[in-house]
């Protein structure tokens, strides 16, 4: 009888419990924090909300090459040149997406023929599809400019198969390179977009934005609901 009374007694141990929920909580805290400290970044709906400001007002050029190959690689830079420089006529007293939008949709025929004539003259016979549509962009930096992941409308001209690394740049408002080797924005481009833009969305494609990074803790909650 006293055996069995000195068992419960054991079992009963008021100090091994408050060691077990001890134990448990230390568990249960290093779950969460792993689970639930989330670095809200650029998939907080702050970012979501420039880029999708960024993407209201621009367009991209949008280059895929034929293949992967250096010749067809090459040739992409070739065709992205001839659209650049042509187009680059036609939005220069442009003000507004939807006026770009407007002289693209007009042109789709002439910069296919501008794309076609380029692929020509350096001897191949791939054809060229052109299209304006939405399109999904991961990360991309141009020159000291960096735009966010999300989707663009963008201007496509896709060379043959379109199964190489593409080339882009924005078309509207104009800051495509014409020379490749330059790799800094000038100064006028600039200014151009940041009139567009607002003043968060023109910081955070130059990099001035900080990341906003939001940690929530519950311990006070967990602590209540185990004591």
């Amino acid at each position: 009888m006293s055996r069995s009374i000195s068992t419960i007694h054991k079992r009963s141990n008021p100090k091994r419990s408050n060691r077990n929920n001890i134990y448990l909580l230390f568990i249960i805290l290093i779950v969460f924090l792993v689970v639930n400290i989330m670095p809200m970044d650029s998939c907080s709906a702050d970012s979501k909300q420039i880029q999708e400001g960024i993407a209201n007002e621009i367009i991209r050029l949008h280059v895929i090459a034929n293949s992967d190959s250096r010749d067809d690689q090459a040739l992409k830079l070739k065709v992205k040149d001839a659209v650049v420089k042509a187009m680059a006529v036609k939005f220069k007293n442009i003000n507004s997406k939807e006026r770009a939008r407007q002289v693209i949709i007009k042109n789709i025929p002439e910069i296919k023929k501008i794309a076609l004539h380029a692929i020509r003259e350096n001897g191949y016979q791939y054809g060229v599809k052109v299209s304006l549509s939405n399109t999904y962009f991961p990360t991309k930096i141009y020159g000291d400019m960096t735009f966010p992941p999300g989707v663009y409308e963008a201007l496509r001209v896709q060379i043959g198969g379109a199964e190489g690394r593409n080339w882009w740049c924005v078309m509207f408002p104009p800051l495509c390179f014409v020379d490749t080797t330059y790799s800094i924005v000038p100064k006028e481009s600039k200014h151009k977009l940041k009139k567009l833009l607002t003043n968060d969305e023109y910081n955070t494609i130059l990099g001035k934005e900080k990341v906003e990074v939001k940690v929530k803790f519950r311990f006070i909650e967990i602590i209540k609901d185990i004591f």
